[in-house]
């Protein structure tokens, strides 16, 4: 098996689209995640994966905190937006409306639900490292459509 049927073969389990967010020393940083998951509900924990190259990588080792903002289908420009690598910066997440969540984690305006974590763990992953959070607050936003992730590209849910 290699990387690259890997990735088609994974390709096919089609998924929700999140933007992980944090903030450390009054830096905003957030990226897209598709690789999201409920692990327990008592407690309440989820992971994200995140590559070791990232920026976010970095910000997540260092963050007490992080926002999981579940995207709905109308707002693949975000996605797209916090795809690219990118620094943190100071008082902006990149243009994007947003608002600070309880535990000081940028929140974005507009998506179908958010969660609120604070680092649980951080576990070895290869290439990744698995960022395990206990879940402490969430809100439920518009009822629309997911994001979906299926075959390397955006897809919509059938009725």
């Amino acid at each position: 098996m290699d990387a690259e049927l890997f990735r088609k073969l994974m390709g096919n389990f089609a998924t929700g689209v999140t933007v992980v967010t944090t903030a450390v020393d009054d830096r905003l940083h957030g990226f897209t995640a598709n690789a999201v998951a409920s692990v327990s509900l008592d407690p309440l924990l989820l992971l994200v994966c995140v590559d070791k190259r990232a920026h976010a990588h970095r910000e997540l080792q260092r963050a007490a905190a992080f926002g999981v903002n579940v995207l709905a289908s109308a707002q693949v420009d975000i996605s797209n937006i916090f795809a690219k690598s990118g620094e943190p910066a100071e008082g902006s997440l990149r243009g994007v409306p947003f608002r600070i969540g309880g535990t000081g984690a940028p929140l974005i305006e507009g998506c179908l639900a958010w969660l609120e974590c604070v680092v649980h763990d951080l576990l070895e992953g290869g290439d990744h490292t698995i960022v395990v959070g206990r879940v402490v607050s969430g809100t439920l936003g518009a009822a629309e459509p997911p994001l979906v992730f299926f075959r390397g590209r955006y897809s919509r849910l059938a009725d």
